[in-house]
């Protein structure tokens, strides 16, 4: 990774409609242009989830364009190729992570799993604190990535970063009872 181009990163889980969409949200603007980031789904919901949309609005994101995508979108020959891809899917809740097609070597992948703030059934609040919480986890992991000295750090090295950086955050953010 040592030339100047942008790097270009695919955040995936099932669904497309929340975790997926504040990270690639989150990378493009921390990413200080030094990565596109893009999302997609296995099974894209009909649309983008609306505390998603809440949320991100209200942290001053532009979600104008935002849309639940498959990940069919980015498998074709115009298809971006990706430096990364992250999956954020919550392996707690047994929830099944896709694997990207294509050429595992020409790309860095690790797994940062993340709950689904979806599935909580409550209140308003306790919705609006599930988002925000998710938000945060990946604003932290992906804040990380971001400061990494990607370009000075050999394949294997930066594989053991990425895969610290989905454990350790997670952990730290919520401690086993």
């Amino acid at each position: 990774m040592s030339d100047n181009r942008i790097l270009n990163v695919l955040f995936l889980c099932s669904a497309n409609s929340a975790r997926s969409i504040m990270a690639e949200c989150i990378l493009n603007r921390v990413g200080n242009g030094h990565f596109r980031a893009y999302s997609a789904g296995v099974t894209p919901a009909d649309a983008v989830h609306p505390e998603a949309l809440k949320l991100l609005a209200g942290l001053g994101y532009d979600v104008s364009g935002l849309r639940a995508k498959s990940w069919t979108e980015f498998t074709g020959p115009d298809a971006p190729k990706f430096d990364f891809v992250f999956t954020v899917c919550d392996d707690a809740a047994q929830e099944e992570c896709p694997v990207f097609p294509g050429e595992p070597w020409q790309r860095m992948s690790a797994h940062w799993g993340i709950p689904d703030p979806k599935s909580v059934h409550g209140d308003a609040k306790d919705v609006a604190f599930a988002f925000a919480d998710a938000y945060k986890l990946l604003n932290r992991r992906i804040s990380i990535f971001a400061a990494l000295p990607l370009r000075s750090l050999d394949r294997l090295a930066l594989q053991q970063h990425l895969d610290t950086i989905g454990q350790s955050v997670h952990d730290e953010a919520h401690p086993a009872a």
